[in-house]
């Protein structure tokens, strides 16, 4: 280990400690955190099923950084890549348009396990747990802005039907990697102008998320969560699955709630909602991205609300009941870059609340001592978790500071730069 680098520790660890806070707890805490990362990053949300690539569902990516992986094999060799520049051992998000068919057409509502077998022998190999999604967009049957929700039953059918799939590999990515998959519903069902019915639509979306979990399927392979959306493109005036839809029906169906940070009202906040939810569900799944006016899928920054994201999970004592994902597609830097910057970012916003002094500041506040709370928290901002950050790094066998950046140049340079058109 570099000695500066153990040599500032050692000097914040003291500091830490003058504060009553256990720096080697919070770097044990730490090491538990995974974060799942999203598959889409890498290649635009393109996918593997031969089509347009057009994404539709309200969902856009803009860019064209040269280099997207094009096949499942380059997509695999980005995220090693990645991941070998993250502290920690995290897991990857996979959507249902990544199946490998081997050149043939398989539909959605056919999907098997076996078509995600390549996908379940590197997560073994690499002992990195899986989740998944469903994928409701960029098909023939979501052109018109309707899946789950849509009036005609056939659809609904085929919808129906593709969920109830994705449940069956959920399962057995649970069963490869000995962790439960996270299976997670989106929908991009909405309007584009205001509708007379508001009612028809979120009755039958009830109807169809009934019909695909009333399988039970045992909840050591497979977890069910539903995302809501304030709105998407073509979807401004409606959104047939709204925050409040979702809270509502998580709830009643005991099942995970999906809390997007960048699906909101850009006056809301994910980090208030948490406390909010959690006394009534059994666990969470939080997509931390980070919205801009319209756009809810950047990449995470070191942000005062990412901090308040992180200091509500750890303040209420929620991260082994939280899974913690990222969701952002930028297509205007190195994608490979995309994931370590956000992923890295998540990961000190959670040791920067691990090192909170939050026994002191829940004494101030008990007390009544509001000036003194409020002193201590500003005064901990400027404590020293940049050395913290730089030796957990070096700890965990991954560069500290900007110094993981040397691999990702070297990487374009060597790999990214030799895929021949696939900027776009």
């Amino acid at each position: 280990m570099d000695r500066g680098v153990r040599e500032a520790f050692a000097l914040a660890r003291e500091r830490y400690a003058e504060l009553g806070v256990d720096v080697d707890s919070a770097l044990d805490r730490l090491a538990s955190i995974s974060v799942s990362l999203h598959c889409w990053q890498g290649d635009d949300v393109v996918g593997f099923e031969g089509g347009t690539g057009a994404i539709g569902g309200g969902l856009a990516v803009t860019g064209s950084y040269p280099g997207r992986a094009r096949t499942a094999d380059e997509l695999r060799a980005d995220l090693d890549q990645a991941l070998g520049l993250i502290p920690g051992s995290h897991r990857l998000n996979l959507h249902a348009s990544y199946a490998e068919t081997g050149g043939t057409r398989v539909e959605r509502d056919a999907l098997l396990p076996e078509h995600f077998s390549r996908w379940m022998d590197w997560a073994r190999e690499r002992k990195v747990g899986l989740d998944f999604n469903p994928t409701f967009f960029a098909h023939r049957l979501a052109e018109d802005g309707m899946t789950l929700a849509h009036p005609d039953p056939a659809v609904r059918r085929f919808w129906v039907d593709h969920g109830i799939a994705c449940r069956r590999i959920g399962a057995a990515f649970g069963e490869a990697t000995g962790t439960p998959c996270v299976t997670n519903v989106w929908i991009p069902d909405g309007s584009k102008d205001t509708p007379v019915d508001r009612k028809g639509p979120r009755e039958r979306l009830t109807e169809s998320l009934d019909a695909i979990f009333a399988g039970p399927i045992d909840p050591a392979l497979n977890r069910d969560a539903v995302e809501g959306k304030l709105f998407g493109i073509g979807a401004e005036a409606y959104t047939v699955g709204s925050y409040e839809y979702y809270l509502a029906y998580a709830v009643s169906r005991g099942i995970l709630l999906c809390l997007d940070a960048g699906h909101y009202h850009p006056t809301e906040v994910l980090s208030d909602k948490l406390s909010a939810v959690m006394g009534f569900l059994g666990e969470a799944l939080l997509h931390v991205s980070r919205g801009v006016r319209w756009d809810s899928d950047h990449v995470v920054t070191l942000s005062d609300e990412l901090d308040a994201i992180a200091q509500e999970l750890v303040r209420g004592d929620y991260l082994g009941r939280v899974r913690l994902g990222l969701d952002f597609f930028d297509a205007s830097i190195n994608r490979v870059a995309a994931w370590v910057i956000g992923c890295r970012n998540l990961l000190k916003a959670m040791l920067r609340a691990l090192l909170e002094p939050i026994d002191r500041l829940r004494e101030m506040e008990a007390s009544g001592d509001l000036t003194g709370r409020l002193a201590l928290l500003e005064e901990a901002k400027l404590l020293p978790s940049g050395a913290v950050w730089d030796y957990h790094c070096q700890e965990r066998g991954v560069p500290a500071g900007i110094a993981w950046l040397d691999a990702i140049r070297a990487y374009e340079r060597e790999v990214l730069s030799t895929r021949s058109g696939a900027g776009t």
